[in-house]
């Protein structure tokens, strides 16, 4: 596990100024001292209805975007990132010692600075949190030196060409993957996908992410979309690897993702 994400996604607050972001910094900078400036993120809606044509749309306005802002750890370990519509917290492992703390950990943190950012928006009348979408995403890094290299041996659901076939081996791969979840609340994508480590040695990511509406109203019904997806995730990572990996790992390790 290198990487752990929990997004909310709202209506847009368009009262929250650069300023108000300043102040709001003040609110988690005591474990949070690091700042970044990034381009903001556009708004993502899971869809059911049938596929329409592409759509073009034209905006016009006197105010410029508002940045991503990035509020960072010592370590860079963690981070929170605040835009005008998202709020986000991510886990990402800081060196090779680094040790995943748990989903639970990870949620309550959450919680916490979510409710941090809904006093924060009551105290300077700014609107509130109409959330409208939730992500949940873990990034795992699938190391070639300590696996077999070829994927079958590794993802369950991909087969390799037959020798009779005219191609041969595939250099790489790329795999995705798109899952409905229940009652059409949202669904679960995976990508798999080659990449290079911070050595340089040839890697597979395994990126698996639920995205979904809200089990109902308020923060509670978000975060009860987050437990759902994350056993959508757990469940999902354990389908797509192979019995040959649950080995190599040690089921506990598919098991909790």
């Amino acid at each position: 596990m290198v990487e752990v994400a929990l997004s909310l996604q709202f209506e847009p607050l368009s009262k929250l100024t650069t300023a108000h972001i300043g102040l709001l910094w003040e609110k988690y900078r005591a474990h949070l001292p690091g700042i970044q400036e990034h381009p903001p993120l556009d708004p993502v809606l899971e869809n059911f209805d049938p596929p329409r044509p592409p759509q073009v749309e034209i905006a016009f306005g006197n105010k410029p975007p508002m940045p991503r802002v990035w509020f960072l750890s010592e370590a860079n370990a963690e981070l929170v990132q605040v835009q005008n519509d998202r709020f986000i917290h991510n886990w990402r492992k800081a060196g090779t010692d680094a040790t995943y703390p748990r989903y639970e950990k990870i949620r309550d943190e959450f919680w916490e600075e979510v409710r941090t950012l809904a006093q924060f928006l009551d105290e300077e009348k700014l609107g509130e949190l109409a959330v409208n979408q939730c992500e949940i995403t873990y990034v795992n890094h699938i190391d070639y030196g300590a696996v077999p290299v070829d994927p079958d041996e590794v993802f369950a659901n991909w087969q390799a060409l037959q020798a009779t076939a005219f191609l041969p081996t595939p250099e790489d791969i790329l795999l995705r993957w798109r899952f409905r979840m229940p009652n059409e609340i949202g669904r679960l994508h995976v990508m798999v996908q080659p990449a290079l480590d911070s050595n340089r040695q040839r890697i597979w990511t395994m990126n698996l992410m639920a995205r979904g509406r809200p089990l109902g109203k308020g923060i509670d019904g978000a975060f009860g979309f987050f437990d759902v997806g994350r056993e959508w995730i757990v469940h999902g990572f354990t389908d797509l690897t192979s019995q040959l990996m649950h080995r190599h790992w040690g089921r506990r390790d598919a098991e909790t993702s």
